[in-house]
């Protein structure tokens, strides 16, 4: 029999370990074609290819009957050479693979499958927790296999093996608490366990036995031996098993939920074969333990999923007794962090921020927060955010895992979980750094002592059912933003049906009332002109009263014309402004005779879009006032200028005047507001109102900047046209992508 080269332990992680080519020397293999029964390939440990077919004679019918998949079937006892051998064959495609194994004794209901079934079971139902499954486990997987150590050990996030239970005779080491480090097992054998749920090695110190093809077989290194129990295992693992002082091992594999959730690993100083009844009790104990922790997870996450359901609830319905904005979900009765079990949260709302709890400067916050919203994702976690978070060093450690739901796509609203860092000592088995020695070549560890590692920038990790649970808060969120979306939309347009009959009802009243103010007016001329004797004070009382007569119709004309700028049809179009400024300055000029004002008209003006009579009364009164509430300066100065922002392009008119405190900047633009007496400046009091309303059926923005006794600067911008923005946007991603 000629040794198998041994491949480069450099390339370990990229190893074709299902392709072996090879098995273990305590059986023997033949692969046959799973349709006409030729011989494909046997172990070179037969005599020759014609004792292997002699050997399949009786069985090779039952062997093609019997397998239904790739799980092995035992299929009955043959003799060889004075032994007598278990086999068993599994299906691999179009071969069929019979493995022959020294028999044990003949079953029986003291055979180790029954013992499992009969006394194990009821222990696995009463545990009551995964530790206390793995206690049992561990206890009699020791003793079903005589092995001198028997571990169970869960991975975690990053693929370490953590250490739950352990039973050992004397002179074994212990692991109990320990970690093995994820890079003990690379992830084609982590992928192999997955499906092939027992492995078996007696002696490390073995020799592969090589698979020789048939005269019309197959290449052995062709033959996928996933599934065989006698497949030979990369020498690599070999070298670590001497390593760590074992020469015979088996691994059961525990399967949860479709992923590996750990491993039972026995190991013994000597070197020690198991029979294929005791492997098949080991391989049934294992899904035992596998349903079992599937069942408890899954229960606990039950709970847990339930308990945050009902905080979410609670919270949603505290929230549905406010206005329901956001910020109230950090009402300290709302307890917001304890949703995700945090030391702190955060609700922004694009750049404003609101905090309970600990968490970091609100400006960090608001980073974090426009970072998550960056990312695109609905939720966002992380136990380390250090690591992904280009700002993240700079949190600890009041701050090292943060948790984020992002509940809009369109506008930064991010509500933020946060934890602080949980310092932890981890005892390894060895060191788990790898170095590359001298001769270039990559070798498994030499070393299991104890190894502490001391892991900073870390927090507690997040749950599964939290996740669920700040997700849930989302939707719930949502709905209720979009019913008090459909309640203000209601409200709306219930305002707009009052605030159009209220139009109504001003333009009837004030329609109305012009003709008295006119005719009382015109009575105090009828008394004066036919009363020659009136006295002094006669006159100035009824003087008095026609004054009053006709600033009250200068009131009811105002009233008018606010009430029609809400009733009259919009024909924008394009209005070049600097014309139209010129001719207003004239116009003012001529009734301010007699005063010094310097006007100063940055050029160019924009182009607007608007309805050209609308913007021209806006413009007038914004002209107007400022020449108005300067007439107390010995040189009015008033300038006119372009501005442009995102929302649209406009003017400014800034003046040297009166000026108004910026506290009342939001009465400015109301009916009827005035900051001065009518005795100092005249005025209705609606200029300002009719250029907001103006502005505002134009889809603008308008604004005003002011300080007393240095002057005032009110300024809009408009829209353009929707067809020019879409050009605009067109012609921004072009150049973009050129």
């Amino acid at each position: 029999m000629s040794a198998l080269p041994l491949p480069d332990l450099s390339q370990c992680a990229d190893e074709p370990i299902r392709l072996p080519g090879a098995i273990q020397p305590h059986g023997r293999m033949a692969v046959l074609h799973a349709h006409d029964g030729r011989l494909l390939a046997y172990s070179a440990n037969w005599p020759s290819a014609a004792a292997a077919r002699d050997a399949l004679r009786a069985l090779a019918p039952d062997a093609a009957r019997l397998p239904s998949g790739h799980s092995p079937a035992w299929i009955g006892t043959v003799p060889l050479d004075g032994c007598t051998f278990d086999v068993g064959a599994h299906r691999q495609g179009d071969t069929l693979v019979l493995e022959y194994e020294p028999a044990g004794p003949a079953a029986s209901m003291d055979a180790p499958i029954y013992s499992v079934a009969r006394d194990l079971l009821p222990r696995l139902q009463q545990a009551d927790s995964v530790v206390r499954l793995c206690e049992i486990v561990a206890q009699e997987m020791k003793r079903l296999t005589g092995f001198g150590r028997c571990l169970v050990y869960r991975f975690d996030s990053d693929g370490h093996g953590e250490v739950l239970a352990e039973r050992a005779d004397p002179g074994y080491p212990s692991y109990a608490g320990h970690r093995f480090p994820a890079s003990d097992i690379p992830q084609q054998a982590r992928a192999l366990y997955r499906i092939n749920h027992v492995r078996v090695i007696p002696d490390a110190n073995y020799d592969p036995v090589p698979l020789v093809p048939a005269s019309d077989g197959v290449e052995a290194g062709a033959l996928d031996l996933s599934f065989a129990a006698l497949r030979s295992v990369s020498p690599v693992h070999l070298e670590y098993m001497r390593n760590m002082g074992t020469l015979a091992s088996m691994s059961v594999s525990i399967v949860a939920r479709g992923r590996l959730w750990g491993l039972v690993s026995c190991h013994d100083h000597e070197a020690k074969h198991l029979t294929l009844q005791t492997r098949v009790a080991c391989e049934h104990l294992g899904r035992l333990l596998s349903l079992q922790i599937q069942a408890q997870e899954a229960n606990a996450d039950v709970a847990q999923r339930l308990s945050l359901h009902q905080r979410v609830l609670r919270l949603v319905a505290m929230m549905a007794e406010t206005d329901g904005t956001l910020q109230q979900l950090v009402e300290p009765d709302h307890n917001l962090h304890a949703l995700a079990d945090a030391a702190g949260a955060a609700v922004v709302l694009n750049n404003s921020c609101w905090t309970v709890g600990q968490t970091p400067a609100e400006d960090e916050v608001r980073k974090l927060a426009h970072w998550v919203v960056e990312r695109g994702q609905d939720v966002f976690s992380s136990d380390r955010l250090a690591e992904v978070y280009p700002g993240g060093a700079g949190l600890l450690p009041g701050c090292a895992g943060a948790l984020a739901v992002s509940i809009s796509q369109v506008h930064r609203h991010v509500v933020l979980w946060f934890r602080p860092e949980l310092v932890q000592t981890i005892q390894w088995a060895g060191d788990p750094r790898k170095t590359v020695p001298s001769d270039g070549r990559i070798h498994p560890r030499k070393s299991f002592e104890s190894w502490q590692e001391r892991v900073r920038g870390r927090s507690a990790p997040w749950l599964v059912a939290q996740h669920a649970a700040v997700l849930e808060l989302r939707q719930a969120l949502l709905a209720l933003v979009l019913r008090r979306a459909e309640e203000m939309a209601g409200h709306a347009l219930e305002l707009g049906r009052v605030n159009k009959e209220l139009e109504a009802f001003s333009y009837t009243v004030s329609h109305d009332l012009r003709a008295p103010m006119r005719h009382i007016a015109g009575y105090v001329d009828l008394v004066v002109g036919d009363n020659p004797q009136l006295d002094e004070r006669a006159l100035r009382y009824l003087q008095h009263v026609k004054g009053a007569a006709s600033y009250a119709g200068q009131l009811v004309d105002a009233l008018l014309d606010f009430s029609r700028l809400g009733r009259a049809g919009m024909r924008p179009a394009w209005v070049d402004t600097g014309p139209l400024v010129e001719d207003l300055i004239a116009e003012i000029r001529a009734q301010e005779t007699g005063r010094r004002i310097e006007w100063h008209l940055q050029a160019p003006l924009p182009r607007l879009w608007a309805d050209p009579l609308l913007l021209q009364l806006a413009l007038r009164n914004l002209l107007s006032n400022a020449a108005k509430y300067t007439r107390h300066r010995e040189t009015a100065q008033i300038r006119v200028a372009a501005v442009s922002v995102p929302a649209g392009t406009g003017l400014e008119i800034q003046d040297n005047g009166v000026g108004f405190p910026m506290k009342y900047v939001g009465k400015l633009f109301g009916v009827f507001q005035r900051l001065h007496g009518t005795e100092e400046f005249d005025g209705t009091g609606i200029g300002l109102a009719n250029v907001k309303r103006i502005v505002e059926r134009h889809g603008g923005n308008v604004w005003a900047r002011g300080e007393t006794d240095a002057g005032a600067t009110f300024g809009f911008v408009l829209p353009a046209p929707a067809s020019t923005r879409s050009d605009a946007a067109s012609v921004l991603k072009n150049e973009e992508g050129s």
